[in-house]
């Protein structure tokens, strides 16, 4: 399938939809996945890094894996990148289409919930202390809360209004018309 973007990204919260359209939409055009947070746990696993208290780690490590994501996107191409600021590292980069996937907390919490087999509570909480921590950690690095301003992206998409199979042809749709599930 021809498509007039070297790379995709695909950006969100926790439990937006992100791994499930990156890995629908990697198999629907051929091309390769990847996930920064892999990137990111398998930097940290090599380094004999916390990978879950980001308050522990040196902003250093941060940059370090966001600049491998953002070389990954200007030398690669056929890749797609998800991750939760993949877009806005792309935001100055040729050839990246850019999909923001956005839901309410509520969902986003069950989803957690259904995925993990843990308490609501449980979810609730792993979700507000990983984003309030990993926020102030990028505030802080990239001086900006515009992480997720849709000005930095070619598509935004609410899972909560759309099905995975629905995401993925608004998708398709907006790389292209000859594209379709």
């Amino acid at each position: 399938m021809e498509i007039k973007y070297r790379n995709i990204t695909i950006s969100g919260l926790v439990c937006t939809g992100t791994s499930t359209l990156s890995r629908l939409l990697a198999e629907k055009l051929g091309w390769n996945r990847h996930s920064s947070g892999e990137l990111f746990r398998q930097y940290c696993l090599e380094h004999n890094l916390p990978i879950e208290q980001t308050s522990l780690r040196p902003d250093s490590v941060t940059l370090e894996i966001d600049n491998m994501v953002k070389q990954k996107l200007q030398k690669e191409k056929y890749q797609i990148m998800e991750g939760w600021l993949t877009g806005f590292l792309a935001r100055d980069i040729d050839g990246v289409f850019k999909i923001l996937l956005v839901c309410g907390q509520s969902l986003r919490i069950d989803r957690l919930v259904n995925r993990d087999n843990i308490a609501v509570e449980a979810a609730k909480e792993h979700i507000e202390v990983r984003e309030r921590e990993n926020f102030k950690k990028w505030q802080r690095i990239y001086k900006t809360e515009d992480f997720w301003d849709p000005k930095f992206y070619d598509l935004v998409i609410d899972t909560y209004a759309s099905s995975k199979e629905e995401t993925l042809q608004k998708t398709l749709d907006a790389l292209g018309p000859a594209l379709s599930i």
